[in-house]
């Protein structure tokens, strides 16, 4: 059931797609190729980990969309992880924790940040345009 709700909430994608976009760059930038195979083997612990971490918000009633939403999914993810890699024999040096924490919290926190704005600011219009 919680599960299905986390399929209606469109606010996962960008969450994804930054996901992808790490494990893209990284894989890229170790010359270890951006191919089907590497990108799974690499992808799949974030992925489960960014799951627990939407599933967490819907459990808790949260829209995903708050700063301190990000936060929280941000590190549930990386948390989930680094354990997950750790169990599937994959590296979790100190610097690919600090890398992932901030370049996943720096964009995902940075899109909500701009949701954020984006919304004060239309809410702001439509309020100074009621009231002429």
């Amino acid at each position: 059931m919680l599960g299905s709700s986390l399929v209606r909430r469109p606010w996962v994608l960008p969450d994804l797609i930054i996901v992808l976009l790490f494990v893209a760059i990284g894989r890229s930038v170790h010359d270890h190729g951006v191919n089907v195979g590497g990108m799974l083997s690499t992808t799949w612990p974030f992925v489960a980990g960014l799951f627990l971490g939407w599933l967490a918000a819907a459990t808790l009633h949260r829209t995903g969309t708050s700063v301190v939403d990000g936060a929280v999914i941000c590190l549930i993810t990386v948390t989930v992880a680094m354990v997950l890699r750790v169990v599937a024999g994959q590296g979790t040096a100190v610097a690919f924790i600090l890398v992932a924490l901030c370049f996943l919290g720096a964009l995902m926190l940075g899109w909500r940040m701009l949701l954020t704005r984006l919304t004060r600011r239309r809410s702001t219009r439509g309020s100074a345009t009621s009231t002429k």
